[in-house]
């Protein structure tokens, strides 16, 4: 069998879920829930793995005893879906960050900047269930820091909240992603978010929220600082 063949007999035989994992597990990367993969994924790959979404979801509804052929409201059910979670829901996990003009600190800017409340939706890791929140950005930022322009903060909190996520850990990754784009002397970032597998299910609480935060540098180190971004910001 020559190799070309070869190839094309594994792409037909071979999920295209089953590819990607086998190429992230050769290079021994994690590859959990709030994780992003797109270094893994080739080029036509995410339609295919729509589709794959799409029968499995058909599969999920089937088992749930729903009749999708013939309730119009379901027929198409597994399609929405797959195109929702890939392309929307957990679409942060498939992509790569999106482009971020930096700027250099010209003016040698010096003082605290406050952004947000930024509006972010994710799904909890452990029902899916939806997650919506705010989360403010605070930058103390040095003379060689990289400014980035004020909606790119809003893409990247995207970026990263649009997977499944645990509140905890989504704004470590923000501080994360934003503390090496920036480099700034302090970064802060705080969360507050509703959750819906409180509201939804089990205890079905309505009115519960959570709260969390990331100090970096000056933030951490100064409390005046500390105290005077968290007295800015209004939730």
């Amino acid at each position: 069998m020559s190799n070309d063949t070869s190839i094309a007999y594994k792409a037909v035989n071979i999920p295209v879920s089953q590819r990607i994992r086998e190429r992230i597990q050769a290079s021994k990367t994690r590859f959990h829930a709030n994780d992003n993969i797109a270094r893994f994924i080739e080029p036509g790959e995410l339609a295919e793995l729509q589709a794959e979404v799409e029968e499995k979801m058909r599969a999920v509804l089937q088992s749930l005893v729903i009749d999708t052929e013939s309730d119009h409201n379901t027929q198409d059910t597994g399609r929405r879906v797959a195109k929702m979670f890939i392309n929307e829901v957990f679409g942060g996990r498939y992509v790569p960050m999106p482009s971020v003009t930096e700027f250099p600190n010209a003016s040698h800017l010096n003082e605290l900047m406050i952004i947000g409340p930024i509006t972010v939706r994710s799904a909890c890791s452990h029902h899916l269930c939806p997650i919506m929140g705010k989360v403010w950005i605070g930058v103390m930022p040095n003379e060689h820091s990289n400014l980035i322009g004020l909606s790119k903060y809003a893409r990247i909190a995207e970026w990263i909240m649009s997977r499944p996520q645990i509140q905890e850990e989504a704004v470590v990754q923000l501080a994360d992603a934003l503390q090496e784009k920036m480099q700034p002397d302090g970064l802060a970032v705080v969360m507050e978010a509703d959750h819906f597998c409180m509201h939804w299910r089990g205890v079905k609480d309505t009115e519960a929220k959570m709260i969390n935060s990331v100090m970096h540098g000056s933030f951490l180190k100064d409390p005046n600082l500390r105290r005077e971004f968290l007295s800015l910001i209004k939730r």
